[in-house]
């Protein structure tokens, strides 16, 4: 196959060094890529966080294959198609709960987060509350490429040539090397890091603060674990000071964690969840918002004929990707993929955590099937480190890893087996100490 890779600007991508090197893939199947030439390449990372039940699942490729000869598109405007409610219905009884109705179908997680953002501050004016404006995120956080997901995020990299969002503020990281390296879990010290929260609420004012958004176990930026009772913390003044609170679980959603959402994995239960990846196990581009019945409600209050949210996307509720969602939540239910996760978490802990005492690694974080291994940066070369590792291991070793600077991001599909786990810390093992 001669393939011309000029023309393609890949998104977040080093792209003169990939199109020098290229890392090309032509098949995937159950926890393999392959490459061109047929290698098999184990997959440490679902694909991109996504791929949950594996490749190439029988069940969901039909269900795709299906409905593409069935029914290829209707518009979602004033208009539906059946699979559309019947999707609805089915990721809702995944929900933390039954205040959680309605599902607002987007294309991805970026769409999702400023669907959300949008949901929550059209609440807050329907309310009255027409002076809760302000949105609050969290440094380090990554909510996504649009405006509100880059404004709301706390990535300095993704914000710089870009005007932001104004009434947007953050809180601080969890993140803290010197009290909770090596931590297997959830660490013990931080929970008084969401005390930040009450900083800027006394700052703006709570009768300013629309809602508060945050990933339940933040991914992109390299695996940050919340402490023990930090999320009990941010729920507690959320709900004191009347301010919506946001999961981002485009990462943690289906079963990343053992559970369909990591709301029930930390009994925490926030108003709106945002979500997409493993909702159609990475096979077509799909998010949603899980929004509570207090909140559509209270869209709800006007002439019947006219429209209650102006907002939307041309494939909101695509036909395939609602076949895809539907067969891919039946996938994790009747395989026990959640289960499976959770069962496995306690092997993937331990064998990640051997990798301590490995030359350059200086924490690993882990909760349910991901981790984060950072590995110290060359001096005046952040990110090199792990870009080196990144590509030692798919060109010599066949192995897919995730990099963000100089951490490594693994989250395999929940398939996976002891012996995959067992493949990827072999590899760690030989390939970090030499970079």
């Amino acid at each position: 196959m001669s393939t011309n890779l000029e023309h393609l600007w890949m998104p977040f991508s080093a792209n003169r060094g990939f199109k020098a090197e290229p890392r090309l893939m032509n098949e995937a199947k159950g926890m393999y890529y392959k490459k061109l030439d047929g290698t098999k390449v184990l997959d440490g990372t679902a694909g991109l966080w996504c791929c949950n039940a594996g490749h190439g699942n029988d069940k969901i490729v039909k269900a795709i294959q299906d409905q593409a000869g069935k029914l290829d598109f209707a518009p979602s405007f004033q208009m539906g198609h059946p699979l559309a409610f019947e999707a609805a219905e089915k990721l809702l009884e995944l929900a933390p709960n039954n205040d959680f109705q309605y599902a607002f179908f987007t294309n991805s997680g970026s769409e999702a987060v400023d669907t959300a953002l949008k949901i929550a501050l059209g609440y807050q004016q329907h309310r009255g509350n027409t002076d809760k404006t302000i949105l609050v995120g969290r440094e380090r956080a990554y909510h996504g490429v649009g405006f509100g997901g880059i404004s709301v995020g706390g990535l300095p990299m993704n914000k710089k040539h870009f005007p932001l969002l104004e009434n947007v503020d953050h809180i601080c990281s969890t993140h803290n090397l010197e009290k909770n390296a090596f931590s297997k879990g959830q660490p013990e010290w931080g929970k008084e890091l969401a005390d930040d929260l009450l900083r800027v609420i006394e700052k703006h004012g709570a009768d300013k603060i629309a809602a508060f958004i945050t990933e339940p176990l933040a991914g992109s930026t390299g695996v940050l674990v919340p402490p023990k009772g930090y999320l009990e913390r941010v729920r507690d003044i959320c709900t004191k000071h009347d301010i919506l609170l946001i999961f981002d679980e485009v990462i943690t959603g289906f079963g990343r964690l053992g559970t369909p959402f990591a709301a029930q994995y930390f009994n925490v239960e926030p108003d709106l969840i945002t979500c997409a990846k493993g909702l159609t196990s990475g096979t077509i581009p799909m998010g949603a918002v899980l929004v509570k019945k207090e909140i559509y409600d209270a869209y709800q209050d006007g002439d019947a004929k006219a429209i209650d949210l102006f907002h939307g996307y041309t494939y909101s509720a695509h036909p395939m990707a609602s076949a895809a969602l539907i067969a891919s939540l039946e996938v994790y239910t009747d395989d026990g993929l959640f289960e499976q996760a959770s069962i496995m978490s306690s092997y993937w802990e331990d064998a990640l955590h051997s990798l301590k005492g490995t030359d350059h690694i200086i924490d690993i974080r882990n909760l349910g099937l991901v981790a984060g291994i950072e590995m110290e940066s060359r001096e005046g070369k952040p990110g090199s480190r792990g870009y080196d590792v990144f590509t030692d291991g798919f060109h010599n070793h066949n192995l897919l890893l995730r990099i963000t600077g100089d951490t490594l991001a693994l989250s395999p599909p929940l398939i996976a087996k002891k012996e995959h786990i067992d493949q990827i810390v072999e590899i760690l093992k030989n390939i970090i100490p030499k970079h």
